[in-house]
């Protein structure tokens, strides 16, 4: 399949939905700056071969505007002709769904994984266990004595150094990644069933924080 076989309703769905996760998201202060970014997949999929919308390179995430998203192919590379260019992080995009076969892609930054990233850096991951969230979508994880490790990559200046590191540390039973001092990559089946996991994480994240602020038990 090309792209220019998917239906042109599907690729107008798909930017409806990222145009309505970006505003949601926004609302949440999810993406301070011009940080963050946001993909969904169309089309049919393989290793090689797949197209998704993406973020264009914008100063502002809000409110978003009709030229906010453009289609890129596996590499990429814009699918049609545009002035438009992706966002730098696209590349990364582009190696989770070469890896995972998803439909959506999520990256944003927050207080919460900006600060557990870099404090649990030297370890590698952030551990989680007995948090019931964890269960609705991280298969490996079926009991609260089993523990859920969200891993942490190095974060880098150079986005191929990044894709580079992501297949010795992703976790297909953990449908995310964090970036040390950057924010989460997130994924999903769909648009909506990865803004679920998302919220999810970001609460199993600000649980985690606060625990760490309450005083020993005596």
């Amino acid at each position: 399949m090309t792209f220019a076989d998917i239906r042109w309703e599907e690729k107008q769905t798909a930017l409806a939905e990222l145009r309505a996760m970006n505003d949601q998201l926004a609302k949440l202060g999810w993406f301070p700056g011009s940080s963050g970014n946001l993909s969904v997949r169309v089309g049919s999929f393989t290793p090689n071969e797949f197209y998704f919308a993406v973020n264009s390179r914008v100063k502002d995430r809000s409110p978003i505007s009709a030229e906010s998203y453009l289609f890129v192919d596996a590499a990429g590379n814009p699918c049609e002709a545009t002035d438009l260019e992706p966002c730098s992080e696209t590349p990364v995009h582009a190696k989770i769904y070469r890896m995972t076969g998803c439909g959506a892609v999520y990256h944003v930054h927050t207080v919460f994984n900006h600060v557990l990233s870099d404090y649990y850096s030297d370890e590698g991951y952030v551990a989680v266990q007995g948090n019931e969230l964890t269960r609705d979508f991280c298969t490996g994880i079926v009991g609260e004595s089993e523990q859920l490790r969200i891993p942490i990559l190095p974060n880098s200046v150079d986005i191929s150094s990044i894709t580079k590191q992501i297949p010795g540390a992703l976790n297909l039973d953990v449908p995310c990644f964090l970036m040390r001092n950057h924010g989460i990559y997130v994924w999903g089946k769909t648009a909506l069933e990865t803004k679920h996991r998302l919220e999810a994480f970001e609460f199993i994240f600000e649980v985690l924080y606060r625990s760490l602020l309450l005083p020993p038990k005596r």
